[in-house]
């Protein structure tokens, strides 16, 4: 009779994407100022450390981010080749409770616009085919500061045969939209624009 080899040292099975562990969440909060609403927002992948029986390396990246710019994070060794998308990399230990975390880049801070001033910059595009975009933080995109890309609004240049104003909305890549994207509607009416696009231009929820 033959018994299967068991292998001397078992590889680690490495775990997906999940939320922030809750040591490295407070310590985020507390030592690195992050916003609570954000750092439920965040994931992070981690892995076994050297350092200690209950210690784990850590990484924390935007999943909405990593979907535009088309990689596929299935544990921490995916960042290997992509660092641009990590936020925060270093390790924690459950049993000692310390964190250790390096900022790896910086979050951009984003401006949330009353509807009163979006519909001011709409209305301050004046060359036929010029553009304004608004971050999102609702709809079928994603990537950007607010996680769900932008809406893009176009003075149209065949105004004015066609309607004044064409509204799109795009991924949104390293701050910039990725070109124009899909076409939503196009207005006259600025003011309904404005409206429509101050629906989801507000604080990240997701």
């Amino acid at each position: 009779m033959f018994w299967k080899k068991k292998p001397a040292e078992e590889a680690e099975k490495l775990l997906g994407p999940k939320e922030i562990p809750e040591l490295v969440g407070e310590h985020l909060v507390a030592e690195m100022k992050m916003d609570p609403d954000l750092v439920r927002i965040l994931k992070a992948v981690v892995r076994k450390s050297p350092k200690g029986e209950k210690a784990f390396d850590v990484r924390v990246f935007d999943e909405d981010e990593a979907i535009v710019k088309k990689v596929t994070v299935k544990d921490y060794t995916s960042l290997d080749e992509h660092p641009d998308l990590t936020i925060y990399e270093g390790w924690f230990d459950e049993e000692s409770k310390h964190v250790e975390l390096e900022k790896k880049r910086i979050i951009p801070e984003v401006t949330i616009f009353t509807e009163a001033e979006i519909l001011q910059k709409i209305e301050a595009l004046t060359e036929p085919g010029s553009t304004v975009f608004f971050y999102q933080a609702r709809g079928g995109a994603w990537g950007g500061p607010l996680g769900r890309g932008a809406a893009v609004v176009e003075l149209n240049p065949n105004y004015p045969k066609k309607k004044k104003y064409i509204v799109y909305t795009t991924n949104v890549d390293d701050m910039e939209p990725v070109g124009k994207g899909q076409k939503l509607f196009d207005s006259n009416k600025p003011k309904d624009i404005a409206s429509w696009i101050k629906n989801a231009h507000h604080k990240r929820l997701y």
